[in-house]
This record gives C-alpha cells, structure tokens and sequence, in this order.
C-alpha cells in the first residue's frame, strides 16, 4: 500500500513557482504493477523520487507498507567514481544483504565483463542501465520504481530482464514510467496519470493510455 497525503511538490522556474504534485491524496493498494503516464516535464521523475524518499515534498507526505527500490533508471542510484563491485557491496551493507551472494548476481546479471570492476563515471548509459537494473533486482523490493530501463542492452539482455521482472511481479508490485507503451503493456495492469499537478487511478490501462495520447494531443 501506498498512501499520499496532501502531498505538493513545485519547483521555481524563471522565477515562478511551477507546481508539480498538487495536494495529492490518494491510495494505492497493494497487488498491482502500475503503469506512470504524463507528458514530458510533468513531475513523473519527482513523483517516483518522492515516494524512494530521495526527495522531500513541500507539504505532505508518502506512506509505504511494504520495501520500496530506489528510482531505477534515474541518475544517483549509483556513486560514479565508485566501481559497479564498490557500489554493489555498499548496496548490500545498507539492505543487509550477503554481500558476495548480491556480487555475484550483479556481476553475472549485468554482464559488463571487466568494467564492473570500473569506476561506474567511465560507463556507457547502457551498462549504467544494465548495473543499476541488476542490482535492483538482486533485492527483493515489496515495491519496484522503474524509470525507462527495460530496453536496455541487447535483444539477449533484455530477455533475461524480461524474464527476472515477471518473476519478482509475482511477488512484488511496481509503478512504471516508459515511453514504450507496448512495454507497459507488457507489464502494467492499471495505470496512473499525473496531468497539471493532479494523479489519477485508471483501472483499465488501455483506457489510462487512450486518455494519455489525447493529453498529448
């Protein structure tokens, strides 16, 4: 379960106070993979940042039942002059989990060969993806914030990515932001839109995503 209270978020650009999440108050029960859909700019990245508790609301506030990731695919899940191994053990040392058991997941997982003992800063997008997607998922989160990762890496490793996400959705729910609306549809089971600061719960994803394309419009 994930509850807002209240919550509002806004930030100063050009010198006005643009809102993003406008008094938000809403519950999300626990069993659904959910789809998080709204144009460019509006507050989809703060949103997930907010409910990780990596970032603070203005007024507000999210209440979780249950583990909840770090915002997967966003810069910051990982320290850059760090190698991926340092990061991993640092991960597992703050979830208590067997460092070398989570180690070697990652390393198997992510398949970046000599790089995962690089500093992550000489690491292409892709194999920051292919880490960070890794060590996620070497975690098992009650709750899953996934931010435009799936397709990383090639045909093969994304279907092994395919394949472990629909294993830990058994068990696990997830909130998903990607430009991909097939992927979503591989996913997600109901959906989200955050439109001029306010969010929305669609129970039907093919509805949330008509209504999407006609905000774009």
């Amino acid at each position: 379960m994930i509850r807002f209270e209240k919550l509002t978020k806004s930030f100063e650009v050009n010198g006005r106070r643009k809102i993003v999440i406008d008094n938000l108050s809403l519950t999300l029960e626990t069993g659904r993979s959910l789809a998080l859909l709204g144009r460019n700019g509006a507050g989809k990245s703060t949103l997930m940042s907010i409910i990780a508790g990596n970032m603070r609301p203005d007024h507000g506030q999210v209440i979780c039942d249950g583990t909840m990731s770090w915002p997967i695919g966003q810069a910051g899940a990982v320290h850059p002059q760090m190698t991926g191994a340092q990061n991993v053990r640092f991960i597992a040392r703050v979830y208590g989990i067997e460092t070398e058991e989570l180690i070697d997941f990652v390393q198997d997982f992510a398949q970046i060969g000599e790089h995962f003992h690089m500093p992550v800063r000489t690491y292409s997008a892709g194999m920051r993806a292919r880490l960070t997607f890794g060590l996620s998922l070497g975690i098992k989160f009650d709750t899953y914030l996934i931010d435009e990762v799936t397709g990383a890496g090639d045909a093969a490793f994304r279907a092994r990515s395919v394949a472990l996400f629909h294993e830990r959705m058994k068990s696990s729910d997830a909130i998903m932001v990607n430009h991909n609306l097939h992927e979503l549809k591989e996913f997600c089971d109901a959906a989200l839109i955050l439109e001029n600061g306010k969010l929305t719960f669609f129970e039907d994803l093919d509805e949330a995503i008509d209504r999407h394309k006609r905000n774009l419009s």
